[in-house]
């Protein structure tokens, strides 16, 4: 199986440039990308199908199956017991995260209409969180016969070990952040 060209690129460009910039004696040094979690919250919907439409579309979005997130405890005023399907969340690892990635930041990203980047906010640990507000960007979702549009949190974790490096990474591996001064 091929390596996908996004984690070629990071292996042979972007580890010998952090290497250089951050001066590490070491490649075990150099952070790198652990795992990419997407995760919707779908409510108390009554129609068991928008649980089930959502969690076809990420299983079409990432290749892989999603699991499908139980309430923990019940809340009678949003009228939530506890064991009702409330979510979808899928991780992603190894070949299918940098696959992922690739297509997020080359095709979904710029089809945001009046796209200008995203904010650098990073968590203080060198993970990146992503809010998308519909999930049809991606274009395994066809529009026309879609029914229910959510967004979803995409979750960027990396090895870093404060934001100035996870930051850098992100930089490096093409995420396209907004200019400061715009």
């Amino acid at each position: 199986m091929n390596q996908p060209e996004l984690k070629t690129t990071y292996s042979e460009q972007i580890v010998p440039a952090l290497m250089k910039s951050r001066g590490y004696k070491n490649v075990m040094q150099v952070p790198k990308l652990e795992k990419i979690v997407l995760n919707t919250g779908v409510g108390t919907s009554n129609d068991k199908n928008v649980i089930n439409d959502i969690a076809k579309d990420y299983g079409l979005i990432t290749g892989q199956k999603p699991v499908i997130t139980l309430a923990r405890k019940s809340i009678s005023n949003f009228k939530l017991r506890e064991g009702m399907p409330v979510g979808v969340k899928v991780t992603l690892r190894g070949n299918s995260m940098w696959e992922f990635l690739y297509r997020l930041i080359t095709v979904s990203l710029p089809l945001i209409r009046d796209f200008r980047g995203i904010n650098k906010k990073l968590d203080g640990r060198g993970n990146f969180t992503l809010g998308i507000t519909d999930h049809t960007i991606f274009p395994e979702i066809n529009v026309d016969t879609h029914k229910h549009t959510v967004g979803m949190d995409v979750c960027i974790v990396t090895s870093a070990t404060d934001d100035d490096e996870g930051g850098e990474l992100l930089t490096l591996l093409g995420m396209p952040f907004r200019k400061r001064n715009a």
